[in-house]
């Protein structure tokens, strides 16, 4: 229940503290009465509970909290009932030990500096990586892009630019010393030069092949099936490693000896043959 809800009922105590000027409770006191509020009236305009109120009136000011509040409580007060604040902020200074010290800024400024920040995403560094993804795609693809485009020039090429790309390989390749005539060039075997032909008809052999001056033609193995044809303007020295697996055509003849399988022949073969020389 609530007292004094009449200004003229209240009746104001007696100041004993020997000073002619009220205490700050006093002071707002008078002045709401002066007003014609009641402490209801001053509570609902302020906000500030009715006890507290009360208490405050009465120069009581630990229901307050702490001087902060007990400050902020009068300056609130003292415009609700039309007085100035600041001779009874000074007066309560002055009688609670001095005006309370202000928070130091630095540790305030340090605990907001430290604070952690709360961030969104890096759109920024993240539209950079995706740029530079597409630059690096596309760089990729036009690398690509040009050496197909070099494959199919070559393939779709004209005969005349095509002749250097094939005729190439021939000059890096060893030529052999004479060219090897032809299966019709053994039949119609011309009369002044000797041509032979060797066939592994029946297995694989050894053969080796020089011409008159002993130049070698020819050092290696020819498996069943190969053949290889020599030529030469006096004569063809031949040595078979497995006689009986060849087959010999000298100048467009076949030669018909009965070689045994293994046996090894030393032969040489000239422009009047096919008689052994």
């Amino acid at each position: 229940m609530s007292i004094g809800n009449s200004p003229e009922d209240e009746r104001p105590f007696e100041d004993v503290s020997g000073d002619d000027r009220p205490s700050v409770g006093r002071a707002l006191q008078q002045a709401r009465i002066a007003a014609g509020l009641t402490v209801d009236d001053v509570s609902n305009a302020t906000r500030v509970r009715l006890p507290i109120v009360h208490a405050i009136e009465a120069d009581d000011f630990g229901p307050c909290g702490g001087d902060v509040y007990a400050r902020g409580h009068i300056r609130t007060l003292a415009k609700a009932v039309g007085i100035d604040p600041a001779p009874l902020l000074a007066q309560y200074d002055a009688d609670h030990g001095g005006r309370p010290a202000p928070t130091p800024a630095a540790p305030l400024f340090e605990a907001e500096r430290i604070r952690p920040e709360r961030r969104g995403p890096n759109w920024t560094a993240a539209m950079v990586a995706a740029i530079v993804a597409v630059i690096g795609f596309v760089g990729f693809t036009a690398f690509k892009g040009d050496d197909g485009g070099a494959g199919s020039v070559a393939e779709g090429a004209t005969p005349s630019t095509s002749k250097p790309a094939t005729t190439k390989p021939k000059t890096e390749k060893p030529e052999d010393p004479k060219p090897e005539p032809s299966d019709s060039a053994i039949a119609a075997a011309p009369q002044d030069k000797v041509t032979v032909q060797v066939s592994a008809a029946d297995g694989k052999s050894w053969i080796s092949a020089k011409d008159h001056n002993g130049r070698l033609l020819f050092d290696g193995l020819l498996q069943q099936g190969d053949s290889k044809t020599f030529q030469d303007s006096e004569k063809i020295n031949l040595v078979l490693g497995d006689a009986g697996a060849i087959q010999l055509y000298v100048n467009g003849k076949k030669i018909d000896d009965d070689w045994q399988p293994g046996a090894v022949e030393r032969l040489t073969y000239t422009k009047g043959d096919p008689q052994v020389g």
